[in-house]
């Protein structure tokens, strides 16, 4: 309801029943009325003020009635009060957060500017770095492959070594045993050393029944030879060469298999000039080529001061020396090489009598081709450089 409205109907009422109650007093007046033992006069007294009380509560009750805000504003006006001020307690507090957030949030924003230039920063200085990091990681490949190829120089000067120090004591061994011999040699006494080929043969299996006959002949042989060496001027009409039975048997075993085999009977100690037997043993191996026709076994430099004949002589003995090595490391049983005498004279003569300072590059070349057991022929070339 509109309030001009209520303010209008309350007047109205408040005058209806102002009349009403005048008249009601006046009537009580009149009438002397009495109420609970009062005078007339004091009940028309009470009588108009319950009137007026009257109108009162029902102008009071019609406004509530009728009016939702003037309900609530008289029965929880204290509580919207407080309800109020805790908003706005709630509001101020909320504007105080809000400000501290948008502080918070402008000081996040400026570190926020701050990192993203040292960001930018950190990544102008980390673009060299980078660079420098890529270049140090190819620097570290190479360094690991070179480490990797010292390594295997490492090792493999390691294996030289140890084959070398084998050497060294193979032959302090073998020259401890040259002594030995050499001390025998001189009072005439040793014939045969220990090691020493007593027979060598190259045979061609092509059926397994043929391995016994050959150890037998190659074994009478052999007989014969020591019989010569040992006991020169008798006739060989026993048995002196002494030969382990397994021995035998694994060399049958092994030549009974075709192809072409070189058979070798090596003294197992010294012996000698006068004993009565000769202890052996034998040696088997598959035929095979080891040295090529035209293949170069050597090779040295002959240097342009060295003229002199025993400078010229000395290097040819040594590159015929290292041509000899080469053929043993490849397996030959040659005792030695084949060359042509006058023909390593003559060079002798036309290296000494070259032009002063010139180079010389001397080698050791094949002639044919040789197997385990065929001797080895070689001629010396000589290249100027």
């Amino acid at each position: 309801m509109s309030g001009w409205l209520l303010i209008l109907a309350l007047l109205l009422l408040g005058g209806v029943l102002s009349t009403l109650g005048d008249r009601l007093g006046s009537k009580v007046g009149k009438a002397r009325l009495s109420l609970l033992g009062m005078r007339p006069r004091r009940t028309a007294v009470v009588i108009t003020v319950l009137t007026g009380s009257l109108i009162s509560a029902i102008s009071l009750g019609l406004m509530l009635l009728v009016s939702d805000r003037l309900r609530t504003g008289l029965f929880e006006l204290d509580q919207l009060e407080r309800r109020l001020r805790d908003g706005r307690e709630d509001l101020e507090r909320s504007q105080r957060e809000l400000s501290a957030a948008e502080q918070d949030r402008a000081l996040a924003r400026t570190q926020l500017a701050m990192v993203e230039d040292q960001a930018q920063a950190l990544r102008k200085e980390l673009a060299p770095l980078q660079a420098q990091r890529r270049q140090l990681e190819l620097e570290r490949d190479r360094l690991t492959q070179e480490i990797g190829t010292k390594d295997a120089d490492i090792r493999r000067n390691r294996d030289e070594l140890a084959r070398l120090n084998s050497r060294i004591n193979a032959g302090a061994r073998e020259l401890q045993q040259l002594e030995t011999n050499l001390i025998a040699l001189r009072r005439g006494d040793v014939v045969i050393s220990s090691g020493q080929p007593l027979e060598i043969a190259k045979v061609r299996i092509e059926q397994p029944s043929q391995a016994k006959p050959v150890i037998e002949a190659l074994l009478r042989q052999t007989n014969i030879n020591v019989y010569q060496r040992v006991l020169p001027g008798q006739v060989p009409n026993r048995q002196i060469l002494l030969v382990p039975r397994s021995d035998i048997t694994k060399l049958e075993g092994i030549l009974s298999k075709p192809g072409d085999w070189v058979v070798s009977v090596i003294s197992a100690a010294n012996v000698l000039k006068g004993e009565r037997q000769v202890v052996a043993f034998p040696d088997v191996r598959r035929n095979k080529r080891v040295v090529q026709a035209g293949e170069q076994l050597a090779s040295t430099v002959l240097e342009g001061d060295e003229r002199s004949p025993e400078q010229v002589r000395s290097l040819l003995n040594l590159l015929l020396a290292a041509a000899y090595n080469t053929v043993k490391r490849n397996g030959s049983l040659a005792s030695g090489l084949q060359f042509d005498a006058a023909s390593v004279s003559q060079l002798t003569a036309e290296l000494t009598n070259r032009p002063s300072g010139q180079v010389v590059q001397l080698q050791a070349i094949s002639r044919r081709n040789s197997d385990l057991v065929d001797p080895v022929a070689v001629e010396i070339r000589a290249v100027n450089r």
